[in-house]
């Protein structure tokens, strides 16, 4: 499997990580909090841990192909991803010093990408 193949498939598994998670802020919201019946018939919640599973195959493939050192630090761009997704779709509020540690994280990624 090429290299591309493999970045493409870790990009893909920090995609499915982010939209699980925006699945279940979207779940707990409708539940109006940690009601655990309600949330047991959540499909935003069963949809997030659906993805989740898959992320978790891919992250299976990804392991087998690129070092542990190299894939699991670059899925902190899971971390931007979501904070970008929070203020867009949760109205979160970006700081100056949320702002400042995006741009920390990804100057680390382009590091170890490098």
């Amino acid at each position: 499997m090429s290299k591309l193949l493999s970045y493409g498939l870790l990009f893909s598994n920090i995609i499915l990580l982010v939209i699980g998670q925006i699945m279940f802020k979207i779940g707990l919201q409708q539940s109006g909090g940690l009601h655990w019946g309600k949330l047991a018939l959540s499909p935003a919640i069963w949809i997030g841990l659906l993805l989740y599973g898959i992320a978790t195959i891919v992250w299976f493939i990804i392991l087998s192909r690129l070092p542990l050192g190299v894939a699991y630090p670059m899925q902190s761009l899971a971390y931007v991803l979501a904070m970008f997704a929070a203020v867009w779709l949760f109205g979160e509020e970006l700081t100056l010093a949320k702002g400042a540690g995006v741009i920390v994280i990804l100057f680390g990624v382009y590091l170890i990408a490098k």
